[in-house]
């Protein structure tokens, strides 16, 4: 691949990064609400699950699981009903009560013993978020073979690199959604005071996102 194709990739990549969609939101989510290191986890959580897509689609796996109608619908409602179990969860969450600590002083607290398990909650949540859906898979099977030039030997290897690299700036790009949100979130009083009804909103969109991914058809067929 020549420079430039690869510039365009590149900035192809970080605007559709930039895009807001279910993984914005929920960077963005848990960084309002518990601050940055708890957005930088969930970045962290939705990367490793592209992973997960980019060497399937890299083997072929991800080509296998477009053409099959019963692979896809299978994945399709995994995906669907993990969706919304994430937004039933942040819908159904109570408020902190009074004198009670709030999630962003358990994520912000070094000695808490409740952080590694709230911060691994947040990572797999992500991850899971990802890994089960099949739109995900067929977004890379549709825009990585773009930047691929017919003349390349080795194609699977290309495809891999370039994947890596989509990945790799899109981990930079949701760290900077946390980033912001949590630096909004500790000058904004009224995103503070109103962080459970921001959650309950979140969780209503997921629960979206999962009815709209139950309702789609498989683009390949």
């Amino acid at each position: 691949m020549d420079i430039h194709h690869l510039l365009y990739f590149i900035v192809a990549g970080l605007l559709l990064n930039l895009t807001p969609g279910p993984d914005v939101l929920y960077i963005v989510t848990h960084a309002l609400r518990s601050g940055a290191r708890a957005g930088m986890v969930a970045a962290l959580g939705i990367t490793t699950g592209c992973f997960v897509h980019i060497f399937a689609a890299a083997v072929g796996v991800s080509a296998l699981m477009a053409a099959s109608a019963t692979a896809f619908t299978v994945l399709k409602w995994a995906g669907a009903a993990y969706l919304v179990y994430v937004g039933l969860r942040m819908l159904l969450a109570r408020a902190p009560a009074a004198g009670e600590p709030s999630a962003m002083s358990l994520v912000a607290s070094d000695q808490n013993s409740e952080q590694a398990t709230a911060l691994k909650r947040i990572f797999f949540q992500g991850f899971w978020t990802n890994v089960l859906n099949p739109k995900v898979a067929l977004f890379f099977l549709a825009f990585v073979p773009q930047f691929i030039t017919p003349d390349m030997q080795n194609k699977p290897l290309a495809f891999l690199l370039l994947g890596l690299l989509f990945n790799f700036n899109g981990l930079w790009v949701g760290a900077g959604w946390a980033l912001a949100a949590a630096w909004m979130a500790k000058r904004i009083g009224a995103v503070q005071r109103g962080m459970h009804w921001l959650e309950r909103v979140a969780g209503a969109m997921f629960v979206g996102f999962g009815i709209k991914l139950a309702l789609s058809d498989n683009p390949a067929s």
